[in-house]
């Protein structure tokens, strides 16, 4: 399953497909970090939002990368479940990679993190790196998970999976504003933001509850998508 993951992300890399997501995420950290400097937390928490469909799209184009005949190939060779874990592992792998980028871009070359003045109430550098960080690792299963449930295995046709694509992240960032009606339909992104943007902090308990919510999300998602696939088969 490692060699099948391997395989996977170097024809996603040297097919070009890579490109178009990589340069919208660098144009999208640019537009978020260019206008000055804030502080980690709020800074971070707005890139996890905005990187979310970029992350998306770019786990269903490396899912739908490979041929169609040469993906069942794969499914006879290594089995059903690890052909569809080794496609999601491949886009993990690469959406990890884009938040590591997305974590330095603010320091460098964008310089747009400030440092809190001794003696301030804001949160440390410390403090807000690591919520940073929480926040790019709460959107990258939930990207996944979206963008699987986008590929060409479950909606067979490029339009229906640009239509579930970009439903789903239509359907975030509304049903994730303050005051929706049904925010639990959709991986708490929007929340994660609004918390580290807050002037107060909430408690570890709330980030407990944002993870939980999180796995809960993606778990049903990705079970709709491996169900989707074993039907289809």
């Amino acid at each position: 399953m490692i060699a099948l993951v391997r395989m996977r992300l170097a024809a996603f890399m040297r097919s070009g497909r890579a490109l178009a997501p990589g340069i919208t995420a660098l144009v999208v950290l640019g537009v978020i970090h260019g206008g000055g400097q804030s502080a980690a937390a709020p800074a971070y928490g707005y890139s996890a939002v905005m990187l979310f469909p970029v992350l998306a799209w770019q786990a269903k184009l490396l899912l739908d990368a490979e041929p169609d005949v040469q993906r069942q190939l794969a499914r006879v060779t290594v089995g059903a479940r690890r052909e569809a874990v080794a496609g999601l592992l491949a886009a993990t792998v690469l959406s990890l990679a884009c938040c590591a980028v997305a974590m330095l871009a603010p320091w460098w070359p964008l310089h747009a993190i400030s440092v809190p003045e001794p003696g301030s109430a804001e949160p440390s550098l410390a403090a807000g790196i690591a919520l940073g960080a929480l926040a790019h690792l709460l959107a990258v299963p939930a990207a996944v998970a979206l963008g699987a449930l986008a590929s060409r295995a479950v909606t067979r046709t490029v339009r229906n999976g640009v239509a579930v694509l970009v439903t789903g992240a239509v359907l975030v960032i509304v049903l994730g504003l303050s005051g929706s009606v049904a925010p639990w339909l959709v991986p708490p992104v929007m929340a994660t933001a609004r918390a580290l943007t807050a002037e107060e902090l909430p408690s570890a308990g709330r980030f407990w509850l944002l993870e939980a919510w999180a796995a809960g999300w993606c778990a049903v998602v990705l079970g709709g998508y491996a169900w989707i696939r074993r039907s289809r088969s």
